[in-house]
């Protein structure tokens, strides 16, 4: 600006000394719009510059403010757990730091933890426990855990081998393992854990042999069963197979929803008989009999008629024969108890008498009154099966002491040879 004042001051000297008035004046005009021009180039410019400076400011108060909103850049600072060591000075977004614990001590936590970006450390703290080497109870099948520097040791038993005692080395295979035949043997599932290899068998499966040669060998369910509970597995016969077992039932009888108890079929009830007609078929314990009894012969002036299946009526005696009346009134009936009722109108005879005949058993029974008009017959001895015994019991009736009637019952008695 003072530069252009002195130009300004020569140039209106020399104006003066050189050109007349009105020129003078001529001049002085173009100076004016000069200096008006150059007045308004400037203030564009500065507005300009104004405008620039605005929108820089609104861009900079777009800017994360460095308050709580911003993520820092760092996380806290991690202390050395005891009896142990830290690698990493470093606490930046990214940036990790491990742990390890000197000898005897087992690290508890996360060994690498990483700087967040929201200033957290991943994982959890780092602790350094003191080393129970038997606390865990590695030692397996009755080995014995023995203390050492750092380290532990399994003192195992007879047959048992390995670092935690796992493997079998027994000589001898016990009783209850099927070893001869190949579908009951399989290889065992083996994997490397901490360097070692350890194998397990399958459920129904033992491991036998060697610790180098071991082998999945079959466990006989039945044979334990026998000998641990002293019982039977099954009510009939238990059936192995590899890796478990099945019961079976006799022919005639079928397995129940509970896969060990036997039940009998009723062929007759489920038309499973080949009785022919004028038969009947009576369901037997695993099997059946199809029947048919026949009266009596006739003999003398005693004769019967059928009446039912099982029943036979005696036809009415004549007036002047002795030996009829004293024959059986019903016969054969298959009953375990007797009892007599008078008929509509009639008196009932007022005493009874039951007894055993016809039969090669009679040891067996007992006949006897249970009350006044009915008599049972008793097993008294247990009858083995599989056996067929007949026994003939008859009721005598009697009124004023003087002989009225006889009923014989046929009992045929079937028993299984087994005992459900």
């Amino acid at each position: 600006i003072t530069g252009g004042e002195t130009m300004n001051k020569w140039v209106l000297l020399t104006l003066l000394g050189c050109v007349e008035k009105h020129r003078l004046i001529g001049v002085l005009r173009q100076m004016e719009k000069f200096l008006k021009g150059q007045e308004i180039r400037f203030t564009e410019g500065l507005r300009i510059m104004k405008s620039k400076l605005a929108s820089l400011q609104n861009s900079v108060s777009k800017l994360p403010q460095a308050d709580e909103s911003s993520p820092p850049s760092t996380c806290p600072s991690l202390e050395v757990p005891a009896h142990g060591r830290k690698f990493g000075s470093k606490y930046l977004v990214g940036h990790e730091v491990h742990f390890i614990c000197s000898q005897g001590y087992n690290l508890a936590g996360s060994g690498s933890r990483v700087c967040q970006e929201d200033g957290s450390w991943s994982g959890v703290n780092a602790v350094c426990k003191d080393v129970n080497q038997c606390g865990s109870s590695p030692c397996q099948n009755g080995g014995s855990c023995v203390e050492g520097a750092h380290q532990y040791k399994c003192t195992c038993p007879q047959n048992w081998s390995g670092t935690h005692c796992q493997h079998q080395t027994q000589t001898a295979p016990p009783e209850w393992s099927v070893m001869n035949d190949p579908a009951f043997s399989r290889k065992p599932r083996c994997a490397k854990v901490d360097r070692a290899q350890h194998c397990s068998c399958d459920a129904g499966f033992h491991m036998s042999g060697t610790t180098d040669n071991s082998i999945c060998q079959d466990v006989n369910e039945c044979e334990v069963y026998k000998m641990e509970r002293g019982g039977q597995l099954c009510a009939h016969e238990c059936v192995n197979i590899p890796g478990s077992y099945h019961c079976s039932c006799p022919r005639g009888y079928k397995l129940l929803q509970n896969g060990r108890s036997c039940e009998d079929v009723d062929e007759c009830l489920t038309q499973q008989h080949n009785c022919t007609h004028g038969t009947t078929c009576i369901n037997t314990g695993g099997s059946f009999q199809c029947i048919s009894p026949e009266c009596p012969p006739s003999e003398g002036d005693v004769s019967y008629v059928k009446t039912s299946a099982f029943q036979c009526e005696r036809n009415p005696c004549p007036m002047e024969s002795r030996s009829c009346p004293l024959a059986p009134k019903t016969t054969p009936a298959t009953l375990f108890r007797m009892a007599t009722a008078a008929a509509p109108g009639r008196p009932g005879p007022d005493s009874l008498r039951f007894g055993i005949v016809g039969s090669s058993a009679r040891n067996l029974f007992v006949m006897q009154r249970s009350d006044r008009q009915t008599g049972e017959l008793i097993l008294v001895q247990g009858i083995r099966g599989p056996r067929e015994v007949s026994v003939d019991v008859d009721m005598s009736e009697y009124m004023d002491r003087t002989f009225q009637a006889k009923h014989v019952a046929k009992v045929h008695i079937l028993v299984s040879p087994y005992s459900f």
